[in-house]
């Protein structure tokens, strides 16, 4: 049995199940938790920043992307230019 850190739920985790790093939900409050012990079976929270994080890397990469996109416009503009 272990506990939750959020909302000290009882959680039945049995250690032959898991293993550490291995990732579980709360079935009470839902928050994602990692095993960090498996004699006893100790829990600790997982940061949602971590999550938060990738979806700034992925935002970057789309801004990277529609700026490629403005440059090769840019090129087509000019070189219409230069045929008149």
């Amino acid at each position: 049995m272990a506990t939750c850190p959020e909302c000290d739920a009882e959680i039945e985790v049995d250690e032959f199940d898991v293993d550490k790093g291995d990732l579980i939900s709360c079935p009470d409050c839902g928050s994602n938790l990692e095993v960090t012990s498996i004699a006893p079976v100790e829990l600790e929270s997982v940061e949602d920043d971590e999550d938060e994080e990738d979806d700034e890397d992925d935002d970057s990469e789309e801004e990277d992307d529609f700026d490629d996109a403005d440059e090769v416009d840019d090129e087509d503009d000019t070189t219409g230019e230069d045929l008149d």
